[in-house]
């Protein structure tokens, strides 16, 4: 009789460890990334940088991501060709993220940027 107390025992106190251990495993969402980037884009320019490239045009500026959706490598902008090359694995990027080949299962991510105005100086700020 004192055994079947004793596992009721340990259910309840599981029952209530419960909620406490997936509090403590709880991770609030990562605030954004700030990055400046200082400098005046000409419209039609792009600028590297070293987690995304920043590009100008006429619809305004855009960031997308230089990490391969495949393995993660850096990827390079051709200006030849206007594509994003992954030298890895050879996948292949529109300058608007879209897959066009290779072993990358999905279109690149890209990034909200806003232009910089007034004291601030010329410049954007994309949000990683």
């Amino acid at each position: 009789m004192a055994r079947g107390y004793l596992w009721l025992q340990w259910l309840a106190g599981a029952l209530l460890l419960y909620p406490v251990m997936k509090f403590i495993d709880f991770s609030p969402p990562k605030k954004p990334r700030l990055v400046k980037v200082l400098k005046e884009v000409a419209i039609n320019g792009f600028v590297v940088e070293h987690d995304f490239i920043l590009f100008v045009d006429q619809d305004g500026p855009r960031a997308i991501s230089r990490k391969c959706t495949h393995l993660g490598c850096r990827l390079n902008y051709q200006t030849r060709e206007n594509v994003l090359l992954c030298p890895c694995h050879q996948s292949r990027f529109t300058t608007g993220g879209r897959r066009i080949s290779g072993p990358a299962p999905k279109d690149l991510p890209s990034y909200p940027v806003t232009k910089m105005s007034g004291n601030e100086g010329p410049g954007y700020v994309v949000s990683l």
